[in-house]
């Protein structure tokens, strides 16, 4: 169906589309049947897929990556449709609208998309409302936060806490931001001197926050795929020392090295699709080899079938995300992905989702 449904949508632009599908998602939430006929539609369960990170059940492997539920405004029903966990975001102490439009493009011969949105959101306030019922979600939901665009590097650091502060009650991880190509400089907060900085800045908010009450919260820190191995070895050392609690690996890049057609290529901003999956699993793979078991890592980056996700899990990762495939493959995307890893473990002859993680190394 959604192949017949794929070409009214790609008549739209994506961000008219997006919205779309947003205020759909909406919609089925608000209506008495409209969550279980999602559920019908998408939803899928398999204990072979269940999995416990960092206290956390996950209910399957393959989550929603940020920049879908931008204002965390619909993470309840697409909870029903598949996926593991939802992780809302990018948020941002203020609100802001974002960079100049337009500003995503479709790579269609590709799969693939570049965006240089810019981190919109309503701001943190906002999210907190909608926050407040993410216990009712039946998966996992993570938290994403970034600085705002007018905000100094230098100052980085204050917006990460006031969004820890305003939205540490809610959600069951976070996610520090500080690897997307769309805000400007955000990237050289990952120096190892400033990254530093920041991550022992936000660990010492979040021990505060603990300190009068606050339920822990894993707190990840999500990496680009454009650093050199030497400063992605340092990066992930700087996260392990800082106490971070995961990595999300990776971003999008800035790379247009195999994109078709050349002039989206062009285009400013992050490129997603096929083409990043072999530089996020190796990114995966050499921070496995790295941390191990220390520190779990969320697999991201072209992820369009179980195979890819196969690969990645066995590379060390301890979930993964998509995005992308879900706008070419459809709403059931995470579903279908999923399907295929239980028949890929079977064909193995696993018989848990954790049995997978890192085999590659063991």
């Amino acid at each position: 169906m959604y192949k017949h449904l794929k070409k009214f949508i790609f008549k739209m632009d994506p961000e008219s589309a997006h919205e779309n599908a947003i205020n759909g998602l909406r919609m089925a939430d608000s209506i008495p049947l409209g969550k279980k006929v999602l559920n019908m539609m998408y939803g899928y369960e398999n204990p072979m897929l269940v999995n416990k990170v960092w206290d956390i059940v996950f209910p399957n492997p393959v989550g929603l990556a940020a920049g879908f539920d931008k204002n965390a405004e619909v993470y309840i029903p697409l909870g029903l449709m598949g996926f593991g966990h939802v992780e809302v975001g990018t948020l941002t102490p203020l609100a802001q609208p974002g960079n100049d439009k337009p500003r995503c493009f479709r790579l269609k011969e590709d799969q693939a998309i570049i965006n240089r949105m810019g981190f919109n959101n309503h701001g943190v306030q906002a999210a907190a409302k909608s926050l407040s019922h993410y216990q009712d979600a039946c998966m996992p939901v993570g938290v994403n936060i970034g600085k705002n665009k007018l905000t100094p590097n230098d100052q980085a650091a204050s917006d990460y806490e006031k969004c820890l502060e305003a939205l540490y009650p809610y959600g069951h991880y976070f996610a520090i931001n500080v690897s997307s190509p769309n805000t400007p400089n955000l990237r050289d907060l990952q120096e190892v001197d400033s990254l530093r900085h920041l991550l022992r800045t936000i660990r010492k908010k979040a021990d505060q926050l603990e300190k009068y009450g606050a339920k822990r919260k894993p707190i990840l820190l999500k990496v680009a795929p454009d650093m050199s191995d030497e400063h992605m070895s340092d990066v992930v050392y700087v996260a392990l020392e800082e106490g971070m609690d995961g990595l999300i690996a990776t971003n999008t890049t800035l790379s247009r090295e195999s994109v078709s057609d050349r002039r989206l290529a062009k285009e400013a901003g992050g490129l997603s699709g096929p083409m990043l999956l072999p530089r996020a699993t190796e990114c995966v793979r050499d921070i496995y080899k790295a941390v191990g078991d220390k520190m779990p890592i969320i697999g991201v980056g072209g992820i369009f079938t179980g195979d890819d996700a196969y690969r990645m899990m066995r590379a060390g990762a301890s979930m993964t995300q998509i995005y992308t495939s879900m706008i070419y493959v459809g709403p059931g995307a995470a579903t279908e992905i999923n399907k295929r890893l239980v028949q890929l473990m079977k064909r193995d002859g696993f018989t848990h989702i954790s049995e997978i993680i890192g085999i590659d190394h063991k």
